[in-house]
């Protein structure tokens, strides 16, 4: 059975392709405050704005392309049984050909019914307008996880994590939980590693490579599938 990896991943990778994180835009988007068009209260407001917002980070999203990191993360399957775990909602982990992706605060390039979570969609067209229903008759929203929403998939990921035998985390602060509590159950032999260009709090255990991601995540994978540690 092939050695068992994670790979967690935040904001600071898909920044490298391009797309703005919620940190860097300063609070705002397209005049809109992040609590009006990141929340179920913001979405019942006013749900063209919400849906305008999600709309042309959608495009931003097919307009980025995969960049080295991406592309080091998908290359780690040829010899590993690799599990990307992100905090991102885009694609471009799928796109640079991880075939084990999981979103824990969901994908844009879905829809989902606003009545039940369970019923989702790919989505056809780069938009979602009003009028838009799902089955139940009920407009169609972005399935991504809004604050105040509940985090997916996470008992799936806290059994990843004490599995693995390798872990990199590349990309993300650290501070917005409960994802980021995952960290604290690597097992304690495990091979770990943060990468960042800069970490408040490297987590124990974990050691710290200050880099880019496009730059830091091809010399580990490079170093890993040779059967080299980075150094």
């Amino acid at each position: 059975m092939a050695e068992k990896v994670v790979v967690f991943t935040g904001a600071g990778v898909s920044a490298e392709s391009g797309l703005k994180t919620f940190r860097d835009m300063g609070g705002l988007w397209n005049e809109y405050a992040i609590e009006d068009v990141a929340s179920p209260e913001g979405w019942r407001r006013n749900p063209s704005a919400v849906l305008s917002f999600y709309n042309e980070r959608r495009q931003a999203v097919l307009a980025a392309q995969p960049n080295a990191a991406h592309r080091a993360i998908a290359s780690l399957e040829a010899k590993f049984d690799v599990v990307v775990i992100t905090q991102n909602i885009d694609d471009l982990h799928e796109r640079a050909g991880s075939t084990n992706v999981i979103h824990v605060h969901g994908e844009i390039m879905k829809a989902r019914s606003s009545v039940d979570p369970s019923l989702i969609y790919m989505l056809a067209n780069p938009t979602i307008q009003l009028g838009e229903l799902c089955e139940k008759g009920s407009q169609l929203r972005p399935d991504v996880v809004w604050f105040g929403e509940d985090v997916r998939f996470m008992e799936e990921c806290l059994g990843h994590f004490s599995t693995a035998s390798r872990i990199i985390t590349v990309g993300t602060s650290l501070t917005v939980y409960p994802a980021a509590g995952l960290v604290k159950k690597a097992r304690f032999s495990a091979e770990k590693y943060l990468v960042s260009l800069e970490a408040q709090k490297v987590p124990y255990g974990f050691r710290f490579l200050r880099g880019a991601a496009a730059t830091v995540v091809p010399h580990v994978a490079t170093c890993w599938l040779e059967g080299r540690k980075p150094v």
